[in-house]
């Protein structure tokens, strides 16, 4: 009776957040290639129907599991000077995409979103973490790039040397790329 009275975005709300946790627990204990629509409605407490209906197909769903996980949870840190604050993003960017989990995150946003919305998300997750840096620096009286800048020749590179070329990246390459976007003339 009290779940008629509940608005539908609240449900909507709830359903998502327990599928995407059932998503997630269900990944860890059988592993993601063994998921399936009626495991994770069973776990999630609601019928494969409400997960078709929602969701399209299993893709569909674990791309939307992935990008819920590639938002950033916390503001950049602060360091105190621009150089170390686009470094230390940087490295912690390139750790957390490049893990295994994050890989298949990654993989994931992209394979269950055909028109790209998922994939300018997870784009813009990190055009705001990098706005956020730039903004504090300029607040400093520091001189930077702008965001796209900093998307074209720290991110983006590093995106394709994870996806395509993971051998040999390391942490020295993401504060070569940041050193080298913040001084072009490479005094």
């Amino acid at each position: 009776m009290s779940r008629q009275m509940v608005r539908p975005g609240g449900r909507s709300a709830r359903v998502q957040a327990s599928v995407h946790t059932a998503v997630r627990e269900l990944a860890s204990e059988v592993g993601r290639d063994a998921l399936t629509v009626p495991m994770i409605a069973q776990r999630a407490g609601v019928t494969p129907s409400t997960v078709y209906r929602r969701w399209g197909d299993l893709q569909e769903l674990l791309s939307d599991v992935a990008v819920e996980r590639l938002r950033p949870e916390t503001a950049p840190g602060d360091h105190g000077a621009l150089a170390a604050d686009l470094t230390a993003w940087a490295e912690q960017f390139l750790d957390e995409m490049s893990s295994p989990a994050g890989r298949a995150y990654i993989r994931d946003a992209l394979l269950g979103d055909p028109d790209g919305g998922n994939a300018g998300q997870c784009s813009a997750y990190a055009a705001e973490q990098i706005d956020v840096i730039l903004t504090r620096a300029s607040q400093r009286g520091e001189k930077g790039p702008d965001v796209e800048t900093v998307i074209d020749h720290v991110v983006s590179p590093l995106m394709y040397r994870i996806l395509f070329r993971p051998d040999g990246l390391d942490a020295a390459y993401a504060r070569r790329l940041v050193t080298a976007v913040l001084d072009p003339t490479g005094r």
